[in-house]
This record gives structure tokens, C-alpha cells and sequence, in this order.
């Protein structure tokens, strides 16, 4: 069936405006040839999405070209404001950006005794952060707030599910800002956050900001391995985040792998993946190759680096033989201080336990993959509501 006319404008209104957020500012000329629309369509959609309030005149291009087709349209960055924060054990972070993403402000604050933290304090402490990082970025008020938190979130109620390890103020964090905020608040798993990052910005996109295999080394299937204090993993798979039947893909930690202690139960990890893997695992592990752990992973020791490179490939292995991704992301701590060298090492060793070829690359964004992941959301959100 026909696009009634109301619905063919709102299909351009929203081309458009994505063309402007990916490559803007653009002239009218240049949206005419991006979108393929005519000249008088063009104009028709630059005047409604101005009525609105989206769009604006940023300047002109062109010494010599001066006029209605000289003049450079861009979003109104500041028609909406958003919040990402990253809520670890011990602490949380928070970013506060405009309608592009453009950070304008951040804050981190450690927060009490982590896991043993008293809930309610804790959770002030992390919303009173949030308010003076909006304030110092004069945003008088927040659109749409993004949390990656550790733990699994239910698939029907989008809320984080009640777990032993999971400290008590986190979810009365999540509830204190629902009630408290006029904004959309939004929750997901951290290591979903960053593997989001990871194929919009980071190590899965391609050289020339194309998402897929075949456009410069762009990934839009890949698993990517958290590897840091605790272990996980999050799985895209043709450009999708796939979180499994309650929330739990990914939950590799519990994966059972030889060389560990026994098996894991449904109260911990130990005799899993976790076991070899997680941060004090390989603190030990440097330890017996004579490395101080704080620098180890930088050392380019190759005896210690083989070895770690055997034990994740373990992991990645399982993951290769279950769902081909093709590549694996290697994230947090441990994949970023590692980087390529680690990476290509767990490569080679996988090339050994599967034949699946199976590419191992290092994560671009280190540190930030949380944010930025939670940021994406946030602006996602915002635009689905603020976009017609």
C-alpha cells in the first residue's frame, strides 16, 4: 500500500533529520541529493522541521554562493538534554550532553563501601551527582536518562532483576530517579551498553563509519568479552543487541571450562570462565610469571601473554562454535590495556580450537565504552519522542 501524505512526511521529516545528525549541517541542495527527494519537497520539510523547532540556520557555505541555497541547516542541539550514567560497585559516573551527544558535562563519585553500601545514602549520593553535573551543564531539565548497571535486566518490566550480587542501592537508584525525574529514564546491562558503543563508534564500525561486514572492516555480528572485575559478554548480532529469554546472553562467567576449580552452580561462578578470567585472576597469573599486576598487561612479557591469550580463548571459543559470530570485541580493563597485541594473540590461539575463522579485536573506546553506550540510548530515546 501508498504512504498516505501524512506519513510520507513524517518518513522524509525523519530521513532528514537523521542525515543531519550523522552529517550535518547540510544544505537544502544537499539534502535534495542525499535523500533523492525534490527541490520543492526539501524545502517543504527544512520549513516544518524549523516550525518545529528541530532545525535551525547554523551559517552558510560557499564564499561566493550567498542566498536560500547557501544556507546550512542543523538539529537544534539543544532542544533537548540527556544523561548517561555508568554504576559500577563502587562508584558511579555521569555524562550530560546536548541533543547530538556533545558532552557538556561529567562527574565521578566513589560511592561508600560499594556492594555493603547503605542503599539509601548511596542512592542520594549518585542522584545529587546527576543534578550538579545537569546544572553545570545548564540543563534545567533532563529528556531522557540512560543507566548501565551490572546485572540482568527482565525482559518485561526493563528493570534490574533482584540478585545476590547485586548491591542494594542500584536498584533503589533506578527507582529513585524514575520517581524524581520528568525525563525517561532507561536501564540496560553495561556490557550491552558498551558492545552498542562498540558497533556505532567503536571497534566494530567500519573505517568510514559504515556498520557491516563489507564496508571497511565495519562488524555488525560480533560477541564482545567484558573482561575486567567481573566477566561477561554481550551479543549483536546483524546490527541487534540480543539479550536471550530473561535477559541473561552473555552471561559467560558461569561457563564451565577446563583448568578450573570445578563447576559453577546458580549461585556462583567459581569452576567457570569467571574463574580464569576475571581481573584477580590474572593479577595471579602475573604474579607467577614475576609481573607486577598494574602494569603486566603492558609489559609485552610474551610468556604471560600467550598464557592469558590461551585462557580467553577458551571462552571465545565456546562463543565461536555456538553463534559464528565472526569477530570478538575484547572489552573493560583487561581487553583495553591488553589491546591489539593481546587481542592478535587470542586470535592465533583460537585459530587453533576452532575452525571458524573467527577475527579478535581490541576495544577502541577503553573506559568510556559504558557512556557512551548509555549516551546512545539516552539520544536514541530523545529522538524517537522529539522526531515526528
Amino acid at each position: 500500500m501508498a504512504a498516505s501524505p501524512s506519513t510520507a512526511r513524517a518518513l522524509n521529516d525523519r530521513l532528514a533529520l537523521r542525515l543531519l545528525q550523522d552529517a550535518g549541517p547540510l544544505t537544502a541542495t544537499q539534502l535534495k541529493t542525499l535523500t533523492g527527494l525534490s527541490r520543492p519537497t526539501v524545502a517543504d520539510l527544512v520549513e516544518r522541521l524549523q516550525s518545529g523547532g528541530l532545525v535551525h540556520i547554523v551559517g552558510e557555505t560557499g564564499a561566493q554562493r550567498r542566498g536560500p541555497n547557501a544556507r546550512l541547516y542543523g538539529i537544534v542541539a539543544d532542544r533537548a538534554h540527556l544523561a548517561a550514567l555508568d554504576v559500577r560497585t563502587r562508584s558511579v559516573s555521569v555524562v550530560v550532553s546536548d541533543l547530538l551527544g556533545t558532552t557538556l558535562a561529567e562527574a565521578t563519585l566513589p560511592i561508600g563501601d560499594g556492594a555493603g553500601a547503605a542503599p539509601g545514602p548511596a542512592a542520594e549520593q549518585a542522584v545529587a551527582l546527576l543534578e550538579r553535573t545537569a546544572r553545570a551543564a545548564g540543563a534545567a531539565r533532563l529528556h531522557s536518562v540512560a543507566v548501565g548497571a551490572p546485572g540482568l535486566i527482565d525482559p518485561a518490566t526493563r528493570q534490574l532483576r533482584d540478585t545476590a550480587k547485586l548491591p542494594e542501592w542500584h536498584r533503589l537508584l533506578i527507582a529513585t530517579l524514575q520517581q524524581r525525574l520528568p525525563a525517561t529514564v532507561l536501564v540496560e546491562n553495561e556490557v550491552n551498553l558498551a558492545a552498542v558503543a562498540e558497533l556505532r563508534e567503536g571497534a566494530a564500525r567500519g573505517e568510514n563509519g559504515g556498520e557491516g561486514v563489507g564496508q571497511a572492516g565495519g562488524r555488525d555480528t560480533f560477541v564482545l568479552l567484558w573482561l575486567g572485575q567481573g566477566i561477561g559478554a554481550a551479543v549483536v548480532l546483524d546490527g541487534r543487541l540480543r539479550r536471550g529469554a530473561s535477559g541473561g546472553a552473555g552471561e559467560i562467567g558461569f561457563l564451565p571450562v577446563p583448568g578450573t576449580s570445578g563447576l559453577p552452580s546458580a549461585h556462583g561462578c567459581d569452576g567457570g570462565f569467571d574463574e580464569l578470567a576475571c581481573a584477580a585472576s590474572i593479577d595471579a597469573l602475573a604474579r607467577t610469571h614475576g609481573l607486577d599486576p598494574a602494569t603486566a598487561l603492558e609489559s609485552a612479557h610474551p610468556a604471560f601473554l600467550d598464557a592469558l591469550a590461551g585462557r580467553l580463548a577458551l571462552g571465545a571459543a565456546s562463543v565461536a562454535a555456538v553463534l559464528d559470530p565472526g569477530c570478538v570485541v575484547l572489552a573493560g580493563e583487561t581487553g583495553h590495556r591488553g589491546g591489539p597485541a593481546l587481542a592478535a594473540r587470542v586470535e592465533a590461539r583460537l585459530a587453533t580450537l576452532s575452525p571458524l575463522r573467527t577475527e579478535v579485536r581490541a576495544t577502541t573506546l577503553g573506559d568510556t565504552a559504558i557512556l557512551r553506550g548509555a549516551l546512545l540510548a539516552a539520544r536514541d530515546a530523545a529522538q524517537d519522542a522529539l522526531f515526528p
